[in-house]
């Protein structure tokens, strides 16, 4: 028998999903999909190594890592935990609504406990939908805390925003000593299907990255393809998808990054083909390396990023990358 909470839920659900069919249809001039409330999801997850097990034996592979889920609020959710092959806990995050609706707020907290591991990633491309004229931007805010000797692979599939889509996203990354990270992200040109390439009226991306503490990399992203077209040589020519994939482990010598940006490179070398793909790697101050891609195509994207997060692992950890489960 469905609880008050289950039918308040379903129910916001079924008027969000009437807006999101709307959003759906190719934008026209002085149309605008239904009316609906901004909603304001929140997530927090924690993951900790199982009671019985130690964090040292945890970060081993000897221990299995727990989820604990503190708060969810709709459309944001989780079902389960899946254990990896290597001990991790892999988890999928839901946007019940199946995408992000103009004037949304949605928070993101995620706190990786020492000793464990946690991968994430989304049950698809997350769809950013077109919103109303006069209506403020969605904002996704997203903060990982990544413990001593824990670590956190965060894998999601694409952004795809519509025609007319409003979008800033805000993420911080806290790494604490032998805290590793994972982290990518991929943004297509829109529904190119349906001849919506690059009509998005603005994407703002912010990332601010820390390890012990100290800052380790900034990032501010500002797309406006009507004022300043993504198609020109100064941007992004003739590539349509862009990526970035940040490789950390805090607290390993100078020399091993070194040696995996050399060996990364030869990787981005022939992994790129100038009409196709081009890959391109850069150390960090400290504690890491960040790769970036631009393509026309996605799936060269998504196939480049597997490839060098295989690498990397296998360099950082000793163990064999392990894709979360899905289904296609």
């Amino acid at each position: 028998m469905a609880t008050a909470d289950t039918e308040v839920v379903h129910e916001e659900v079924a008027v969000r999903n009437e807006a999101v069919g709307a959003a759906l249809q190719p934008a026209h001039v002085g149309s605008a999909p239904p009316h609906v409330p901004p909603t304001h999801g929140r997530l927090s997850l924690r993951f900790e190594c199982a009671p019985d097990v130690s964090a040292e034996e945890c970060a081993r592979g000897a221990g299995e890592t727990c989820l604990v889920v503190l708060e969810q609020r709709p459309p944001l959710r989780v079902v389960r935990a899946f254990r990896t092959e290597d001990g991790a806990a892999l988890v999928h995050l839901h946007n019940l609504s199946g995408g992000v609706l103009g004037g949304d707020l949605l928070e993101l907290s995620v706190e990786v406990c020492a000793g464990a591991r946690a991968q994430l990633t989304s049950t698809g491309a997350t769809r950013l939908y077109r919103s109303r004229r006069g209506a403020s931007a969605a904002v996704q805010r997203q903060r990982f805390e990544v413990g001593e000797g824990a670590l956190l692979e965060y894998l999601p599939d694409e952004l795809i925003p519509f025609a007319c889509a409003r979008y800033r996203q805000e993420t911080t990354v806290e790494l604490a000593d032998d805290a590793g990270l994972f982290w990518w992200e991929m943004v297509a040109p829109g529904r190119a299907a349906r001849g919506e390439v690059f009509a998005y009226d603005s994407l703002q991306f912010r990332l601010d990255l820390t390890a012990r503490g100290l800052p380790v990399a900034q990032e501010r992203v500002a797309l406006d393809p009507e004022r300043r077209p993504l198609q020109s040589a100064a941007r992004l020519g003739p590539y349509l998808y862009f990526a970035n994939f940040y490789v950390c482990r805090v607290g390993l010598p100078e020399r091993r990054w070194v040696d995996l940006e050399e060996s990364l490179a030869a990787l981005a070398q022939e992994l790129s083909r100038t009409s196709e793909i081009i890959w391109g790697v850069s150390a960090l101050p400290r504690h890491g390396l960040v790769v970036r891609a631009l393509a026309v195509k996605g799936r060269d994207v998504t196939q480049g990023l597997h490839a060098f997060w295989r690498a990397a692992k296998r360099e950082l950890y000793g163990r064999a990358a392990v894709p979360p489960r899905k289904i296609y």
